[in-house]
């Protein structure tokens, strides 16, 4: 009896530590998503609700990941950290950073050479730099990926056990590249866009490669795939790219569908994926689609939900209790996903918020794609994607605001929050993990939450 109660308390510490991970860019599956039980904090500034802040050793746009008692983020420094007067390219290195979750200690920071030449530091360029890839992890390593230097995997105590270089062309619209890898069974998948046109497939143990998809079609496409379960047989590998939604065999690269969706000729954002239906809601060009997730071939007039003209940015939306919310220009907005229908749009206000407490087989030839034309650009938008914990929705704005909403039909504004004064750039998408939020700016890492968290 005592043995049963023994193994049954192991199972539930066990479930509550994985079940406390967020792995990959926008947590389980790249929904934003935290399915925890724990109550996460409304309010904060820089003396409440703060457990830690730490100064990172380069700037970067990446965000946070979190496994078990580690927190693991990405960055950059030796050149490119003053748009002015950016420096020697020789000069620059990506950081891996490896973070005591409960103190903010850094334990170890593994820096890696570039392979040359890379896109030089201007323009559009500068808006996120070279850390924007998110890392992800199985829970025994650290896959990172850092355009022109490839892809790389460490242990958890910092060793470095492999480096593939999967493209080292420049991208033409000088903006670089973004897109975060994820994993898919022994598989680790990289959108290499800027770099080759192409999605690449790794063996996650030894880093060679398995298969290749390329395309002209990925030109101007800076969104991160996801998995898509379509029953116990096949799941789908599924990305916006100019113009379509693709979904592709992750298990051999191969098209398995294709659907004429949004007039936009880049695809910044990541689709996003419910009970088998694909949504796609983009800003240049503007436009969103939901998309059944389970056909074969050209789905645009077969598998089509419905279609809007709703407009988003940079950031992915998010989905919860079939309604889904998305930011753009200071405005919220949530619409229904099984009808497309607006429920809400409505400005955000700043609250005057301060840092101190005081108030298969192909089908047709869909690789051959569309170029993308050139010019325009985000300059100045918010990066970071929303996400959702505790039923409440949590977005920071580039400027660092987080504001907190509930995750409601209605625009019910709960609190705005601000961590700093300072002049910071918060253009990473938050990490919920054990009813704490860490949030990253090119400067620092910052922990939220409630002294017993």
């Amino acid at each position: 009896m005592y043995l049963k109660i023994a193994v049954f308390a192991l199972l539930i510490l066990v479930s509550s530590s994985v079940h406390a991970d967020w792995m990959r860019f926008r947590g389980p599956n790249g929904s934003g998503v935290s399915d925890e039980k724990q109550a996460t904090p409304a309010e904060w500034s820089a003396q409440k609700n703060l457990k830690w802040k730490v100064a990172l050793p380069g700037h970067g746009s990446s965000s946070p990941i979190i496994v078990g008692d580690k927190v693991f983020v990405t960055c950059w420094s030796g050149y490119g950290m003053n748009r002015n007067d950016p420096g020697d390219q020789k000069d620059l290195r990506r950081h891996l950073v490896c973070l005591d979750r409960k103190s903010g200690k850094i334990l170890w920071d593994k820096t890696v050479d570039p392979v040359l030449p890379e896109d030089v530091y201007t323009g559009m360029f500068a808006e996120h730099g070279y850390a924007s890839h998110t890392p992800t992890s199985d829970g025994k390593r650290v896959y990172v990926y850092y355009g022109k230097s490839g892809a790389l995997a460490y242990d958890l105590e910092g060793n470095q056990l492999w480096q593939t270089i999967v493209g080292d062309e420049l991208d033409p619209r000088r903006w670089g590249s973004s897109s975060s890898p994820i994993l898919y069974k022994d598989l680790l998948i990289v959108t290499a866009t800027a770099e080759s046109e192409a999605i690449v497939a790794l063996n996650k143990e030894t880093g060679k490669e398995v298969w290749r998809q390329e395309s002209s079609g990925f030109n101007s496409t800076w969104g991160t795939p996801i998995l898509v379960p379509i029953d116990d047989k096949r799941t789908d590998l599924v990305i916006g790219v100019p113009y379509e939604i693709w979904s592709l065999n992750p298990d051999n690269g191969k098209l398995r569908w294709f659907c004429e969706a949004l007039p936009t000729e880049t695809y910044c954002s990541s689709v996003i994926a419910s009970n088998g239906v694909i949504y796609g809601i983009e800003g240049r060009g503007g436009g969103s689609i939901a998309v059944r997730a389970d056909g074969k071939g050209d789905v645009t007039k077969s598998h089509v939900v419905w279609s809007g003209r709703d407009s988003n940015r940079i950031e992915t939306p998010v989905m919860y209790q079939d309604r889904i919310y998305f930011f753009a220009n200071g405005v919220a907005n949530c619409i229904d996903a099984k009808t497309g229908e607006r429920l809400f749009r409505g400005r955000l206000d700043s609250g005057n918020a301060v840092a101190s407490d005081q108030s298969e087989e192909e089908p047709g030839n869909r690789f051959g794609g569309r170029q993308g034309r050139g010019g325009g650009g985000f300059r100045g938008s918010d990066y970071s994607s929303p996400v959702i914990a505790d039923g409440k929705i949590y977005f920071t704005s580039r400027s660092g605001e987080t504001h907190v909403i509930k995750a409601s039909d209605k625009l019910e504004p709960v609190s705005v929050n601000r961590l700093t004064d300072d002049n910071e750039d918060f253009s990473a998408t938050p990490a919920i993990s054990g009813g704490q939020i860490f949030i990253r700016s090119d400067k620092h890492l910052y922990c939220i939450g409630a002294k017993d968290s």
